[in-house]
């Protein structure tokens, strides 16, 4: 039955049975484009790549992969566009194992990338929800239940994004972004483990923080000195760096966007030229 509508197996195409639909048995990558150029193309291919090793999904070709995605992108036309694509074990009548010859789904969205400069010039709000995710954050997989509840449970605050807290106490990431905190003139941010999705925009983040001269210290750090921290900022594939002036209740630096997380954005941006 679909809705109201009764029949039989054979009327079925195969999306409805997409182990993605079941299972959420897959990976995905989001990447940007800035003014016509892919950014970073090579670090989300070879992401993208590990997570399908990881969940042991064969027969998809990367360089192939990699052709689709740019031939979308020169297709759609769009300079800032946002690039979404995911592949499935395949489809197939629903059981928890597979056959070995399962043929992948592939899946690719272009759409225009969004106008974050008004975040960017005035900071947004973000609140703390405890970490309900699975113990291997970082494959890239569909399974975004808990990161979707979280950034609900945020939004119905009045803020932007969750930031997720471990059972131990201490911040891992946002629910769809890297966190970092500016302490004593130092970039702090979790250090990359199983629990922490290996960013892309992390990545050049970090470069940026080398490039100006910012010291780096990848360590674990509590809501509370978060809230107590000089300046905050998030890093998203879809928005690169973005200012946080509020976390929970409390008030970060003046209320406005820091002098180093500015300078970090500026950096950023020669990445992209």
């Amino acid at each position: 039955m679909v809705d109201d509508r009764i029949g039989s197996f054979e009327d079925l195409g195969p999306a409805y049975f997409d182990r993605g639909l079941y299972f959420g048995d897959g990976v995905y990558e989001v990447l940007r484009s800035y003014n016509g150029k892919l950014f970073a193309l090579d670090e989300h291919m070879a992401r993208f790549a590990a997570s399908l090793a990881a969940i042991r999904i064969t027969g998809i070709d990367i360089r192939t992969v990699r052709q689709r995605v740019e031939r979308a992108f020169q297709a759609a036309g769009l300079p800032n566009a946002k690039i979404y694509f995911h592949v499935t074990r395949g489809s197939a009548p629903r059981n928890h194992t597979w056959a070995p010859d399962l043929k992948p789904n592939f899946f690719l969205t272009i759409s225009e990338a969004g106008d974050s400069s008004r975040e960017k010039a005035r900071g947004i709000a973000v609140c703390t929800c405890p970490d309900l995710r699975w113990k291997r954050c970082d494959i890239k997989s569909l399974n975004l239940l808990p990161n979707i509840l979280a950034r609900k449970e945020a939004v119905d605050k009045g803020c932007e994004e969750a930031i997720l807290v471990d059972d131990a106490g201490f911040i891992t990431e946002g629910a769809g972004s890297a966190f970092f905190a500016i302490i004593k003139g130092a970039l702090q941010t979790a250090p990359l483990s199983a629990n922490i999705l290996p960013s892309i925009t992390r990545k050049f983040v970090v470069k940026a923080a080398q490039n100006v001269g910012i010291p780096i210290e990848e360590k674990c750090i509590t809501p509370r000195q978060a809230a107590g921290a000089d300046e905050l900022f998030l890093a998203v594939t879809t928005k690169d760096i973005v200012p946080v002036v509020k976390f929970d209740d409390a008030v970060i630096g003046n209320g406005a966007p820091g002098r180093l997380t500015k300078a970090l954005t500026a950096e950023f941006l020669k990445f992209t030229a």
